[in-house]
């Protein structure tokens, strides 16, 4: 009787909502009723209402664009009869529907995410064996030592804990490869990491051949272990000295637990957010999908695999490598079988993301690839096992990746009217008043609640945007073979010794001109068509916001020049500074992945030169009170009264230096939290669409300096060639 109930009062509902939605009613209405539901969800917000406030909120905002929904089905598609004006229309309207579906879906995932789970140490004594991998292909041995120190110093029982260097670099296939010089390298690596392993007390461990590239890696690991858990740490994620006391307590609670996922942590910025000067003051891209996104979809039981910052129970079938994205593959084929996961929000490793912008779209071509490829091969709505729910979730994540094209279609579809005169949205100014910009504004402030500090107003589109113009292709490329991808390491610790103009940016100055010359064609038209000025000044405010949008992105890809693609790190810890035989009193100040600054008392400047050798010692936290010294050499000094600030580059001779390297710059990760939290702050819609819009213009100026300098220094070096 119950069930029944329900069941009537959620039609009853329904039938109102859908008499709400259709109910014809005129402009000036439409108009009133737009402005009523954008101040009442204005008001909640402003006093930061929460719980049930929150939910209707989101429904008055939902009611608004179901309105929408409804009035661009019904009134606004050209006429079937005329095909150049009803195809172009009906993309665009496509566009807008995949949109609106993906705000459903958002809904559904983010709407109430469950809050941060609490700590869930093991029981003492009885802590479960554990198998640490770090899959790595290319990565420098200097790279991989601080990794598996980190690793290896991490706070568990040493009887229960194993670390192993799965190096698929060096392989039997690399090292009889008929490349002479890929097999002398590939050997060379072998030996180089296989005394790193010996020295820092690891296990090295490669194949005969590569095979289903991570996946392949990965299962092979598994087959050469036989550790209770196993954690993945991709070899530019450090783990914090906690890692595992934070983790595997979980697997005690649920015998059907697959997976324990952590957030991904970033040393350095991306290059948005080193071009762009945002790091230190604005979350980065990647918050919003471990800040809300995965608590999200933790609430429905589909947390998903990362592919590192994660233990995983072995006891499962090993990892999925029929797409290039074995993660989230593993995740879902696990998830379909009945197990399963946990997200625990909390930054436990520190690693490094791509530095320059031709990586960071490498990168992303590949996840947007991958998960085109599970939805292809998978498709997650009709994977069996999988709850309702479950389905929805994996739905969200791979669909989203379809991005582009309508990116695409909303780039280019105001050029359609302003150059040719094509009609593919038929409305007056004033109904795009009432209906277009009020689902606009209200999709936006839909956006500001679900993720409020954790994504700035505007900064969602501009990645997206940046995004588009390469992934584009390579979505395409992946529909029409989807087994022609392969798996690509991501380049990781680079650097840009020089300021200069991205190899892959020229597209976005064209697209940016096109755009331009739309706007002088808009103010063309208003003027020697004023009887259709209403229309022209809709469409050419469209594409004035295409227009800085794309102007922003020219600072994106105009790269700064920076030496380092670690960034320092503040971590005050107290040590001893030496020179000669003497030892100073000093603190560490700030410490990177290869050196350190410190400030040092009662040193004088004349007392160092540059590049002199010298040491510190302190107090590791991984340590049992005894006092360790690390040799550094001197970059350069500078004195304020009594104190000396020194920098300085690590000089690690042994495996303990790299130990205590790691030590210093990932045991703690409290500083990682902190940092977060420090740069999250929500600015409001308003406040945070003036700031871009200040950020565009001057990011537009920026770029277009650089690309003019990029062509003056293409004109010298044709002369030099000539």
């Amino acid at each position: 009787m119950r069930k029944v109930f329900v069941l009537a009062v959620w039609a009853f509902i329904s039938l109102c909502v859908v008499a709400i939605i259709t109910l014809p009613v005129n402009l000036q209405t439409q108009l009133i009723a737009s402005l009523l539901i954008v101040t009442l969800m204005a008001i909640i917000k402003l006093v930061d209402a929460g719980g049930r406030w929150r939910l209707i909120a989101l429904a008055f905002g939902t009611a608004v664009v179901l309105r929408y929904v409804y009035w661009r089905t019904t009134g606004t598609l050209p006429p079937i009869n005329q095909p150049e004006n009803f195809i172009p229309g009906f993309l665009l309207y496509l566009a807008e529907m995949y949109s609106v579906m993906m705000l459903a879906l958002s809904l559904f995932v983010v709407a109430m995410p469950l809050p941060p789970r609490p700590s869930r140490a093991a029981t003492p004594g009885d802590y479960p064996k554990v198998d640490v991998f770090v899959p790595s292909y290319n990565e420098d041995a200097s790279l991989l030592a601080n990794t598996l120190a980190a690793a290896k110093g991490m706070d568990y029982p040493a009887e229960k804990l194993r670390v192993w260097l799965l190096d698929d670099g060096g392989t039997l296939q690399k090292r009889n490869s008929t490349n002479l010089v890929e097999a002398q390298r590939a050997t060379a690596r072998n030996l180089e990491l296989q005394k790193l392993c010996t020295d820092l007390g690891v296990r090295y461990l490669t194949r005969d051949r590569n095979e289903h590239a991570k996946a392949g890696n990965l299962n092979n690991g598994m087959s050469h272990s036989d550790g209770d858990l196993i954690a993945v740490f991709d070899a530019d994620h450090a783990p914090a000295r906690d890692f595992l006391l934070e983790t595997v307590g979980y697997f005690e609670d649920d015998p059907r637990l697959f997976l324990v996922q952590t957030p991904h942590f970033f040393l350095n910025p991306d290059p948005l957010e080193r071009n762009l000067r945002t790091f230190e003051k604005m979350p980065s891209e990647n918050e919003m999908f471990y800040g809300i996104i995965q608590r999200g979809l933790d609430k429905w039981n589909a947390a998903f695999f990362c592919g590192s910052a994660a233990v995983l129970r072995r006891n499962t079938s090993g990892f999925s490598g029929k797409s290039i994205t074995e993660d989230c593959e593993t995740a879902l084929a696990l998830h379909g079988c009945g197990w399963n996961s946990v997200y625990v929000d909390r930054p436990l490793i520190a690693g490094l993301q791509p530095a320059t912008f031709a990586s960071f779209i490498g990168q992303r071509s590949r996840w947007a690839q991958g998960m085109m490829q599970i939805l292809m091969f998978r498709f997650p709505l009709f994977k069996g096992g999988l709850t309702i729910p479950q389905r929805l979730c994996y739905m969200s994540s791979t669909l989203f990746w379809l991005f582009p094209f309508p990116r695409t279609i909303f780039l280019f579809a105001p050029l359609c009217y302003l150059f040719f005169d094509l009609q593919i949205f038929t409305a007056s100014g004033g109904e795009f008043m009432g209906y277009t910009l009020a689902y606009l504004v209200v999709n936006l402030m839909m956006q500001n609640y679900l993720y409020g500090s954790f994504r700035w107003p505007w900064i969602s589109e501009l990645y997206e945007y940046v995004q588009t113009v390469h992934l584009l292709p390579a979505v395409v490329s992946v529909v029409l073979n989807p087994r022609k991808p392969t798996f690509k390491v991501t380049a990781k610790d680079e650097s840009i010794q020089e300021s200069r103009l991205s190899e892959i940016g020229r597209p976005f100055f064209v697209v940016f001109i096109v755009l331009f010359i739309a706007l002088l064609v808009t103010a063309y038209r208003v003027y020697t068509e004023p009887y259709k000025a209403d229309i022209t000044m809709v469409v050419g405010g469209w594409n004035l916001l295409n227009l800085i949008m794309a102007g922003c992105a020219l600072g994106v890809v105009s790269e700064r020049g920076e030496k380092a693609a670690s960034r320092r790190v503040k971590v005050s810890r107290r040590c001893e500074f030496s020179t000669g035989e003497r030892w100073y009193p000093a603190t560490i100040e700030d410490v990177s992945a290869n050196g350190a600054r410190i400030q040092v008392y009662g040193l004088a400047k004349d007392d160092l030169s540059v590049e002199a050798r010298t040491e510190i010692r302190f107090e590791p936290f991984a340590g049992d009170g005894a006092i360790e010294i690390l040799p550094m050499a001197v970059r350069n000094v500078e004195v304020t009264g009594d104190i000396t600030a020194v920098g300085c580059r690590f000089l690690p001779e042994v495996a303990r230096h790299h130990s205590l390297v790691a030590d210093l710059l990932f045991a703690n990760s409290r500083q990682w939290s902190e940092f977060q939290h420090k740069r999250r702050g929500n600015p409001g819609l308003v406040r945070g669409t003036v700031w871009f819009l200040w950020l565009a213009f001057y990011q537009m100026g920026r770029g277009l300096i650089y690309f003019f300098r990029s062509l003056g220094s293409s004109r010298k070096e044709a002369r030099g060639v000539r």
